[in-house]
């Protein structure tokens, strides 16, 4: 029995749909890489405990660690953003720089505040002395941006947790003000470094994860829920089960932190 042929006018159609669709969806990749949200970023990173008021030890990666996150979010759209380091990331400079990133941000764009150093129960050691959670939480509130993110790499970080009995490490919602905060450890836990890495465990992780690791879905967009997914388990990996990150705040699993 002959093999059946298709006519040369079917084949065109078919020629011309298949065309169709490649130029759909390189047009739909396009479009998906071009609507990335803008980034306002402030970074700080403190190793530096010379000038703190009471005695504290001087770290090592910090300074490290921000300048990751300000290369990572460069690299994938627009940002705006401020570098804080060491000696100029004093109280006062964290606050104003803020304000004043997060000032440009529209309503669809994300304001992301990253800290590196040491914390405490309630807030973070910047250079010169103890910043509270709530004069961050304050002054990124003043932003109308509805997509606000805290990344804190610093012992006992999940301290900062105002009400425990609200707060869950599956990144649910808590009643708290706009901001999905990402904490590098447990109230209990110290927030690990290593002389042979480039960054801390929750960085580290935390990087790979926004890199694009943590798309389970492959849809070039990050949400809350598979970054912490992705991260808590990696760190908890990385530190042989001795440091476990937190997540919580007023904000959807589903709210996208990176595209990539």
């Amino acid at each position: 029995m002959p093999a059946a042929t298709i006519p040369i006018t079917h084949l065109k159609v078919y020629m011309r749909l298949d065309a169709l669709r490649i130029s759909l969806a390189v047009v739909l990749t396009v479009i998906a890489f071009s609507v990335h949200a803008r980034i306002c970023l402030v970074s700080v990173g403190v190793a530096d405990y010379s000038r703190f008021p009471s005695k504290m030890t001087d770290l090592r990666l910090p300074p490290e660690d921000a300048r990751t996150i300000v290369d990572l979010y460069s690299k994938n759209g627009s940002v705006d953003y401020s570098l804080l380091l060491d000696k100029k990331a004093t109280k006062d400079r964290i606050l104003r720089a803020i304000k004043k990133v997060f000032a440009m941000a529209s309503e669809d764009d994300i304001a992301v505040f990253f800290f590196s150093g040491h914390g405490y129960p309630g807030g973070f050691c910047a250079y010169d002395g103890n910043l509270t959670y709530e004069e961050v939480r304050n002054a990124m509130a003043e932003s109308k941006c509805r997509n606000k993110i805290m990344f804190v790499d610093a012992c006992r970080s999940g301290g900062m947790r105002v009400d425990k009995s609200e707060s869950r490490d599956d990144g649910k919602a808590a009643k708290d003000a706009n901001v999905m905060l990402f904490l590098s450890s447990r109230n209990n836990e110290s927030s690990i470094e290593r002389s042979d890495m480039a960054n801390g465990f929750f960085t580290t992780c935390l990087k790979n994860g926004l890199k694009g690791n943590a798309d389970s879905n492959r849809d070039r967009a990050i949400t809350a829920k598979e970054l912490f997914d992705f991260v808590s388990e990696a760190v908890a990996r990385l530190s042989r089960g001795k440091q476990h990150p937190v997540m919580w705040g007023n904000f959807s699993s589903d709210m996208v932190v990176m595209q990539w």
